[in-house]
């Protein structure tokens, strides 16, 4: 079963089958897990989060359109937007989003969160070289966990404006880390 696709995978889910769900959950747990963590910063919220999505990716798996994206897209989002809950509801809210952004293009040095990313110097290049219009929408979203909507408001730009700066700026930002699409 482990040969089976994330599609066949998530059509055996929808339909019920516990045992394919339990494949598609070791497949992607590590992945689930680390992701909620790295956004929630709490192992035991992490693991609620990550729970969370695989109820949910179980009770959904018959509205996922691979045409719109792969399997792992739309679990990662799932866990995303769940962490990003579980950090409202706790109340957490990181630096002003102006200062994350001076800290992380080298600006002010101290008030950013410390990363575990073994390359954060490269991240900060890349950030550093991408125009202020595109960096914040980026840190609003990635750190914040805001919406285009969202960042449309704060910045005081329209809707399509926040969702091309941003798809613009990640674009330049996976060129410019040599992230390719797995």
């Amino acid at each position: 079963m482990w040969e089976l696709s994330d599609e066949s995978l998530l059509t055996g889910m929808a339909a019920g089958d516990a045992e394919t769900a339990a494949v598609f959950v070791r497949r992607y747990q590590a992945r689930v897990y680390g992701l909620a963590y790295a956004l929630v910063g709490s192992s035991a919220i992490a693991e609620e989060v990550a729970q969370e999505a695989f109820l949910r990716a179980w009770r959904h798996a018959g509205a996922y359109d691979p045409r719109k994206g792969r399997a792992i897209t739309w679990l990662l989002t799932i866990t995303r937007n769940l962490a990003v809950d579980a950090m409202r509801l706790r109340g957490d809210r990181p630096v002003d989003p102006h200062v994350l952004l001076s800290t992380l293009t080298g600006g002010e040095r101290g008030a950013a969160p410390s990363t575990s990313f073994e390359d954060a110097e490269e991240l900060r290049e890349a950030l550093r070289a991408l125009p202020p219009e595109q960096s914040t929408p980026i840190v609003l979203s990635v750190y914040y966990g805001l919406t285009a909507g969202e960042i449309a408001d704060r910045e005081h730009i329209p809707l399509g404006t926040a969702k091309t700066r941003l798809r613009r700026g990640l674009a330049k930002l996976r060129e410019a880390l040599g992230v390719t699409h797995d």
